[in-house]
C-alpha cells in the first residue's frame, strides 16, 4: 500500500467582480462592486454599491477596467483585497 502525503487544505478566497473607479494612488485602486437586492416589503430591485480599496502591485489597472478582486490578509488600514485578474480593459477614447 502506498500512503499519500496529507495535502494541505487550500482555503477558497472570496472573490468579487467590479469596476475600477479611481487609480490615483500608488499600488492601490478603488473598485466599485454592485449587487442587487429585492426590497423586503415592496419587492423592487435595489442596486447597492460598495467601494473597496484594492492592492494593485503593478499599477496596471486603469479607470473603467472590469477586475476580479480576491480577499487577502490586511495590507493596510483599509486594504484587504488584491486584484486577481483584469477581466476587461476600458475603452480608451
Amino acid at each position: 500500500m502506498v500512503e499519500e502525503a496529507p495535502s494541505t487544505p487550500t482555503t477558497q478566497r472570496r472573490t468579487k467582480v467590479g469596476v475600477v473607479v479611481s487609480d490615483k494612488m500608488q499600488k492601490t485602486c478603488v473598485v466599485a462592486v454592485e449587487n442587487f437586492r429585492k426590497h423586503p416589503l415592496y419587492g423592487r430591485t435595489i442596486r447597492r454599491t460598495r467601494r473597496f480599496k484594492v492592492h494593485d502591485e503593478e499599477n496596471s489597472c486603469k479607470v473603467g477596467d472590469q477586475v476580479e478582486i480576491a480577499e487577502s490578509k490586511p495590507i493596510s488600514k483599509e486594504k484587504n483585497w488584491v486584484v486577481s485578474q483584469i477581466l476587461r480593459r476600458a475603452n480608451v477614447v
